[in-house]
C-alpha cells in the first residue's frame, strides 16, 4: 500500500513533475523504428548518436498514461498522469489521482514552466531560481523538464567506450557543457544502445563527482516500438531513495486538439 506523507501540500506535490516529463519530454530519442540501422561509430558522430536517441523516444508528438512512483524507506507516493508532447518544446502533464491531486497541471514551453493547482484556482509561472530545485522528496527537478533538450544544444559530446550486451553494441558518452551554457551539471555520462535506446544518464558536479543517476528498465514494444517502460531515478549518495516513471500506455500518433498547449487548457483541460 502506498503511503501518503500528509506534511505535502499541493504545490509541493506539483514541482515534483520535473523529469517525469523527461518521460515525456526530457531524454534522447529517434523517429525511426525499433529495426533502424546501427548507429555510426566514431568520436565524431556522438552528437548523431545522442539526437537520434532523444528523438526516438520523444517522437514528433505523443501521448502517455503513467504513474510516478516516489520511494523512501519510511514511505512510498504514487501519483498517477497523462502527458502530452509535440516537437522538442511542447509538454503538458495533468495529474489523474490521487483523487485529491486531480486536476493539477504543468505546461512546459520551451524553457518556461507553469503549476496549476485547482485547491486554489491559481497558475504559477516557475522563476530561475526554482528550476534546479527538487520537491517533495522527489528524485527529479523541474529543471530536468524545462530543458529536457539541452543536452542537445548546451553539451558537446565525445564517445569514450564501445561494449556489447545482449548482443546490441552499448555507446558510452561523455558530454560537457559549452562555455557560458546554462546548466548546472559538469558533465553527463550516457549509455545509448545502438537501435538508439536510451540506457542510462549519469549526473555530475563541476568537481566531477557523481550527484545522481537515471536509467531505464523494462525494454517491451511500446507505442509500435521497442521502448523503456520503466525509467528509475536515484541519487548517488541515498541507495535506499529512488524514483520510479512508469509507462502504462503510449502512442506516437495521437491526434492533438488546438490549444492544447496553452495556460487554458492547464486551467481547464475539458475546453
Amino acid at each position: 500500500m502506498y503511503k501518503h506523507n500528509r506534511t505535502m501540500g499541493p504545490i509541493y506535490q506539483f514541482r515534483i513533475l520535473g523529469k517525469l516529463l523527461f518521460a515525456a519530454a526530457l531524454m534522447p530519442i529517434l523517429l525511426a523504428a525499433p529495426h533502424a540501422s546501427p548507429a555510426p561509430k566514431g568520436g565524431e558522430d556522438a552528437y548523431t548518436i545522442v539526437k537520434n536517441s532523444y528523438d526516438y523516444w520523444r517522437g514528433d508528438k505523443s501521448y502517455a498514461e503513467m504513474d510516478m512512483v516516489i520511494h523512501r524507506p519510511e514511505w512510498e507516493r504514487k501519483m498517477s498522469m497523462r502527458a502530452w508532447t509535440q516537437g522538442e518544446d511542447k509538454t503538458l502533464v495533468l495529474i489523474t489521482s490521487p483523487p485529491k491531486d486531480r486536476g493539477s497541471g504543468t505546461l512546459r514551453l520551451g524553457r518556461q514552466m507553469w503549476n496549476y493547482i485547482p485547491a486554489i484556482r491559481r497558475t504559477i509561472k516557475l522563476p530561475p531560481s526554482m528550476m534546479a530545485q527538487a520537491w517533495m522528496g522527489s528524485d527529479f527537478s523541474n529543471n530536468d523538464l524545462a530543458k529536457a533538450d539541452s543536452i542537445l544544444v548546451d553539451y558537446t559530446h565525445r564517445i569514450v567506450r564501445t561494449d556489447l550486451r545482449d548482443g546490441h553494441t552499448v555507446f558510452t558518452i561523455e558530454s560537457t557543457p559549452k562555455p557560458n551554457a546554462p546548466v548546472v551539471w559538469g558533465k553527463e555520462i550516457l549509455e545509448i544502445r545502438d537501435d538508439y535506446i536510451f540506457l542510462s544518464e549519469s549526473f555530475y558536479d563541476e568537481e566531477y563527482k557523481l550527484v545522481k543517476v537515471m536509467r531505464t528498465e523494462k525494454i517491451q514494444p511500446m507505442g509500435g516500438r521497442l521502448f523503456p517502460a520503466v525509467w528509475r531515478m536515484k541519487k548517488a549518495d541515498r541507495p535506499d531513495e529512488y524514483t520510479l516513471i512508469v509507462y502504462r500506455s503510449l502512442d506516437f500518433s495521437p491526434r492533438l486538439p488546438p490549444g492544447l498547449f496553452t495556460l487554458q487548457r492547464l486551467k481547464n483541460p475539458r475546453m
